[in-house]
């Protein structure tokens, strides 16, 4: 975190959603592979994402696999081999451990709505978050409405895909498998806080 802050907020979420299919794809590559470089060539060349063009590849991919590459290898092996529910977990994680603004709009705004219960989350919320930070990361000031709009409605989806917010949002409470909870107890119980969960289950969590 302390060096994201130091070079600012990375904020180059935009270029697509959970990507769950993609993801997962490139992730079962990868762990036969064991290759990042040898991935990307072998999607490359052969369209495995189905894109209409070779630059449209290789942004999905810088996207993926910088997204992939913040797993441990057994979050990566659950995360080819676990159910939906699983995988879409997994995958908020890598977004929440590449993006450090998503980390901690889903602590301090997400989470905390479910832990205080209130009104549905909206874009307001984001907003609100979005200008707090822009005092510490003054960088932030300097990305357009148009993006920054697109960068709030992107996470909006992400949050429906993970479901953790509803089509009205509302946060939802999220329940994570113990196959799940052994993975990130065994790496970083901390980011059981990027979850919409109890206190109560965090601190259990954290402790096995």
């Amino acid at each position: 975190m302390a060096a994201e802050r130091a070079r600012g907020y990375l904020m180059s979420f935009s270029a697509g959603a959970l990507l769950h299919g993609e993801t997962v794809r490139v992730a079962n590559l990868y762990r036969e592979m064991r290759d990042w470089e040898k991935v990307r060539n072998h999607i490359t060349d052969h369209n495995v994402l189905q894109t209409r063009s070779g630059a449209t590849t290789r942004r999905l991919l810088r996207e993926i696999c910088g997204r992939l590459e913040t797993l441990t290898e057994d979050q990566l092996a659950l995360l080819c081999n676990g159910v939906p529910d699983d995988q879409k977990h997994l995958l908020w994680l890598s977004l929440c451990r590449r993006y450090p603004f998503i980390r901690e709009f889903a602590w301090e705004v997400v989470r905390e709505r479910y832990l205080q219960p209130g009104p549905p989350i909206t874009f307001a919320d984001f907003d609100t978050f979005y200008v707090a930070k822009e005092a510490w990361h003054p960088h932030l000031g300097d990305i357009s409405w148009s993006t920054r709009r697109k960068l709030r409605q992107v996470l909006f989806r992400m949050l429906r895909e993970a479901r953790f917010v509803s089509e009205d949002g509302y946060v939802v409470e999220a329940f994570l498998s113990p196959a799940l909870v052994r993975v990130l107890a065994d790496d970083a119980p901390e980011d059981f806080n990027v979850f919409p969960v109890r206190e109560e289950d965090v601190e259990r969590w954290a402790q096995q």
